[in-house]
């Protein structure tokens, strides 16, 4: 049986916690997660990652942001987020200096602050699960930017979300899930599989 490690980092903004799982030999990249708005790091989607990305030989840490360890659901503000999001990112990557590359994602929020930072973090390409890329019933309101970090990035959204589907782009593959919504719950496995194979691809998984 896997041991999921939980410890605390500080950070400015409050304790965030780290939830670490290891594959049995040494790690082919570090893939660190984050969570939706008012959800929690056992979201299907982003469990069943971690035991696929675990699986097939990737570290996997999924991040609670402090306003969660705090018992909050609504979202701190986004600078507050990027900058606890940017302090667990160096005590993790502090905690695992071998690995030959660092990976950052998560879902909705998650993916929105993973993508923000994903430069100034050092990350070598961004996982986005349930990318927001606009409020539900605002089009206008559109979120591409935040994608535009020259990283290669995967998205993967349910082609019923309400919060939009990105475009691609020549940096980001967009993957559509059919008939999911926004909660990529319908096959959190099969989401799973579709972000494994593109990080083998990439030689980021065994």
């Amino acid at each position: 049986m896997r041991r999921t490690d939980e410890d605390e980092i500080e950070t400015a903004r409050g304790p965030a916690r780290a939830d670490t799982d290891l594959p049995a030999g040494p790690p082919t990249a570090l893939l660190v997660l984050g969570h939706g708005a008012g959800g929690a790091v056992d979201a299907p989607d982003l469990v069943a990652l971690r035991d696929a990305a675990v699986a097939a030989g990737l570290a996997v840490v999924r991040v609670t942001q402090p306003y969660r360890v705090a018992g909050r659901r609504a979202p701190a503000p986004a600078g507050h987020l990027d900058e606890a999001w940017t302090e667990v990112l160096a005590a993790v990557r502090g905690r695992h200096p071998a690995v030959p590359a660092v990976l950052v994602g998560g879902r909705s929020s998650g993916a929105r602050v993973a993508c923000r930072t994903a430069v100034a973090v050092g990350a070598a390409g961004v996982v986005a699960l349930a990318f927001p890329e606009h409020p539900p019933g605002r089009p206008e309101r559109s979120r591409a930017g935040e994608l535009a970090t020259g990283l290669p990035t995967l998205v993967v959204n349910g082609d019923r979300d309400p919060f939009g589907i990105p475009a691609p782009t020549a940096a980001v593959q967009v993957v559509r899930r059919p008939g999911e919504t926004h909660d990529l719950r319908r096959d959190p496995t099969g989401t799973a599989a579709v972000v494994v194979d593109w990080l083998r691809g990439r030689g980021w998984a065994r």
